[in-house]
């Protein structure tokens, strides 16, 4: 698999997903749960079709390809939500 990030955007992508991550879920601790999962996607304009896309989360690859997937459903028009919603 490739980079999932351009170099050139390396290291601004990092940082930005720490201080996401720690936005939402407090400072990273030994033992400490993070309750907000994200995805943080970025392309060049103009580039955006056919072009490279950068990726960064704080979770592992299936689950977030699991939230990629939903929302894209949903975002579509494809997706219906069960009678009395999703168990949480």
């Amino acid at each position: 698999m490739a980079d999932p990030i351009q170099q050139k955007y390396h290291g601004q992508m990092n940082k930005l997903a720490q201080s996401i991550d720690e936005y939402f879920n407090g400072p990273n601790k030994p033992g400490r749960k993070r309750k907000v999962a994200f995805i943080l996607l970025t392309a060049e304009f103009g580039l955006i079709e056919d072009g490279r896309v950068n990726y960064s989360s704080n979770g592992n690859r299936p689950d977030m390809l699991a939230m990629l997937r939903e929302y894209l459903a949903r975002a579509e028009g494809r997706y219906a939500e069960p009678e009395g919603g999703k168990p949480q």
